[in-house]
This record gives C-alpha cells, sequence and structure tokens, in this order.
C-alpha cells in the first residue's frame, strides 16, 4: 500500500501555481467573496470565528469557480462541441451557467427521480437534460458514451485537476484576508473542493491546520484517511446530500491524504443544529451541506483554542426554503435518499 503522507509535495498533480493560474483566469467572472468575522458564534464554537459565504457566490454556490476554470481552458473547438456533465444540484446549476455565458451548448445526465425544481433549475440556465438512472455507475456510463458520439467535454464536479484548481482559489482568498489563519474547516464531497483549497493553504502558509468535515452518513474520505487507502462505506440517507461520499477517487485521493491534517464526521442532528446557529448567528442561509463544518466545532469535533483564527468554508446556499424555515424552528427534516 503506498503511504501517500511521505509523498513529495512535487508530485502532486496539483500544485499551488495552478491554483494561482485560476484566479487570474476566473477574475472578473465569480465574486470574491468576503471573509466575514461573526464575533457572535466564537463563544458557541469555542475559537475567534470567521466565514467564507459561497452562498453569495454565482449561482449560490462555490461551484461556478471550478466551472469557469475549466471552460475559460478549453479550446475553440471544445465549445463548439459542448460540455457535458453528470449532477443535479450545485454542479449542474453552475456549469450550465458558465455554458450559457460563452454560447456553449450544456449537457446535463441527471437521475430520473430528480426533483422538478432541480431539473427546472438546470434548464432555466440554458441546460440540456438528459434524464437516466439514479445509480452513478451508469449514469457516468451513459457519459461516457455521449463524449463518444458527440465529442463532448467532460466537466466533472470533483475528479478533475481544473475543476479542483478552480475551487481552490477560495484559499487563496480567505489568505489574502487572513495571513495568520490556524485552521480553515472545509466540507468534503468528493474531495475536490478541499483539495484545491488545501493546495492553495500549504502552499502558501504550511503552519494552517486544514480539516475536512463529513456526515457520519455518508463518509468515505473519514474512513479511507484511516487506512491510507481508497475504502468504500455503505452509506445512509444525510440531509448533506450535496457531500454524499460512497468511496474517494483516483485523482483528489493523494491531495486529500497528503494536504489535509485531519477529517471529522458529524451526525444528523448536529448537522441541523448547525444550520440553525448559522442563520442566527451568522446571519446566513447556509444549506445543510455547508454547515456540517459548523457543526463538528459545535460538537466539539475540532481541538481548537478561543484565540485560534478558524474559518468555515460554507459551501453553498441552495436548498428548499420550507425545510430551511423548519431547521430554523428546531424542527426534524427527513435525510435525503
Amino acid at each position: 500500500m503506498e503511504d501517500y503522507t511521505k509523498m513529495e509535495e512535487k508530485d502532486l498533480p496539483l500544485q499551488l501555481q495552478d491554483v494561482k493560474d485560476a484566479q487570474e483566469r476566473i477574475r472578473g467572472h465569480v465574486v470574491r467573496t468576503p471573509l466575514l468575522r461573526t464575533e457572535e458564534l466564537d463563544e458557541a464554537l469555542g475559537c475567534t470565528m470567521y466565514v467564507k459565504p459561497e452562498m453569495l457566490q454565482v449561482t449560490g454556490a462555490f461551484k461556478a469557480r471550478g466551472a469557469f476554470n475549466k471552460v475559460l481552458k478549453l479550446t475553440d473547438e471544445e465549445r463548439k462541441r459542448g460540455i457535458i456533465f453528470s449532477s443535479s444540484g450545485n454542479h449542474a446549476a453552475a456549469c450550465a451557467y458558465v455554458a450559457k455565458q460563452f454560447g456553449i451548448d450544456a449537457y446535463a445526465v441527471i437521475p430520473e427521480d430528480t426533483p422538478k425544481a432541480k431539473i427546472e433549475n438546470c434548464e432555466r440556465r440554458g441546460g440540456h437534460v438528459i434524464l437516466w438512472d439514479r445509480d452513478y455507475r451508469s449514469r457516468m456510463k451513459k457519459v461516457q458514451d455521449e463524449i463518444a458520439e458527440h465529442g463532448y467535454t467532460l466537466v466533472h464536479g470533483f475528479d478533475d485537476y481544473d475543476v479542483m484548481a478552480g475551487q481552490g482559489t477560495i484559499g487563496l482568498e480567505v489568505l489574502e484576508d487572513c495571513p495568520d489563519l490556524d485552521v480553515i474547516v472545509v466540507p468534503i464531497g468528493g474531495g475536490g473542493l478541499i483539495s484545491g483549497i488545501s493546495t492553495a493553504i500549504k502552499g502558501i502558509h504550511p503552519e494552517t491546520r486544514v480539516i475536512g468535515v463529513q456526515a457520519a452518513a455518508c463518509c468515505g474520505y473519514y474512513e479511507s484517511k484511516k487506512t491510507g487507502k481508497m475504502e468504500r462505506v455503505v452509506t445512509r440517507p444525510t440531509i448533506a446530500d450535496g457531500i454524499e461520499c460512497t468511496y474517494p477517487t483516483e485523482n483528489p485521493f493523494p491531495i486529500v491524504m497528503k494536504r489535509v491534517d485531519e477529517i471529522v464526521t458529524v451526525e444528523e442532528e448536529d448537522i441541523m443544529k448547525a444550520c440553525a446557529l448559522i442563520g442566527s448567528g451568522a446571519h446566513l442561509v447556509a444549506e445543510p451541506t455547508s454547515s456540517v463544518v459548523v457543526a463538528a466545532l459545535l460538537e466539539k469535533k475540532i481541538n481548537v483554542r478561543p484565540e485560534d483564527k478558524v474559518c468555515c468554508v460554507l459551501t453553498s446556499g441552495n436548498y428548499d426554503i420550507d425545510q430551511i424555515g423548519s431547521l430554523y424552528q428546531g424542527q426534524m427534516v427527513e435525510a435525503v435518499d
């Protein structure tokens, strides 16, 4: 078994310069979200608290950063042929939005049982929806078949180095605003976001701890971090549906193993409490997927001191408004199957 922690930094396929190049490439296309000091959360979370509110990003999530970086690197011929992706959520909305800015055809292969609102959200931004089986492997087979037939370019949500580099611009912005940051806490789903952010953070300020958080219901990276190899886990439905993870994939995995200091998990009820706390304490609407980072601090899963400057990356705010309202009132909300 290869020990990824002993790999040389220079041997990893994603480097700080890739993220810096992405920052220049997407400048003017995305929002430079602020780093907010949220003093009202300090006592509850046990640290000097900051949040990076990516729900203020175009399409309401960080995903536009990676999508823009990928599309801006395409050749004219690739743009003519169009792009394809498999997602029914924030990645689909971002890809459709980005493609529309450049007059590119965008095709989304999404589960046939996807809620109508999500389908309409993608179509409203110009995406062409291909309904397919819910099984991820079946959908990716359909994606590859479409690429073989039409020559589309795949814009993968997390297993693409250009997409990772775009997401990593969040880390650059955080350190520009808080150079002496002690800890950054990031949700982990497929691993692309934390791969990009950890590359930026460790490349500039190696002493800053990078902590990943997964829902305990679907924690492939958490289990893999313990063994040092890609583990497949049995998952349960989770309210944090944007970070479901049965198992890691090859491209983000070595980066996460090398550059992420620690991965922790949180339970469903903790995510719900954190979602409400962000609304009342930070005055931001964060979807449960975003809220896992605050849940980890709230439940003391991360060792921090009151003087530690800690940034939680709030990745997105696209969620059913009625369910968010229920969370704010302390009611339980069903996990997403």
